[in-house]
């Protein structure tokens, strides 16, 4: 197992092969995807177009995503990415997390999180990181919200294919060093 980071209940890994069956079961839970706008895809998909960016990352090298495991049960529970988006700057980072539904209300996401919050100012030398979800995912709101991000607007996107709640919009949250660094002095 390659680590990335620890916390004190969870260890972020670099994926592998191996991990095109989680990636599988997260795509196809209709609960996980709920506010994705995803839709299943078959294995072939997720071993083809999915997992590469696991393992290798947008650059090539780099991978920006990670594969979370419960230390109590060395069980793979979901990902997490703080990636760097194709059409931003290269200095933001978005903030992406997808769970197990066994692993769900037990802070995982917020802690693992926090953590990549702060790999990424530290590590990475974001000067931004952002997440967004549908305004209506109160669940993704308050984990980006116990992580340190702070509500930063609603918007609206025209979908092609809407699904209930996409009239209420998309809610954007982000964090700049300079408030990571103001907060970690308050600590």
């Amino acid at each position: 197992m390659r680590l990335f980071l620890e916390t004190d209940r969870l260890l972020l890994r670099y994926a592998d092969e191996a991990d095109a069956e989680l990636l599988y079961e997260l795509n196809s839970d209709p609960d996980v995807t709920r506010y994705l706008f995803v839709r299943p895809l078959p294995r072939s998909r997720i071993e083809t177009d999915v997992l590469p960016r696991f393992l290798a990352g947008p650059d090539g090298v780099d991978p920006r995503c990670w594969i979370a495991v419960e230390k109590a049960s060395g069980a793979s529970i979901g990902g997490f990415a703080l990636d760097t988006p194709a059409d931003g700057p290269a200095s933001d980072g978005e903030l992406g997390y997808r769970l197990r539904r066994s692993a769900w209300g037990r802070g995982y996401a917020s802690e693992g999180a926090r953590a990549l919050i702060d790999a990424g100012f530290g590590d990475f030398g974001l000067d931004r990181i952002w997440g967004q979800t549908m305004a209506v995912n109160l669940g993704s709101r308050r984990v980006m919200e116990k992580a340190g991000l702070t509500y930063i607007r609603t918007f609206h996107i025209e979908w092609d294919d809407p699904i209930e709640g996409t009239e209420l919009g998309e809610v954007e949250y982000a964090l700049t060093r300079a408030e990571w660094l103001a907060k970690a002095v308050d600590r």
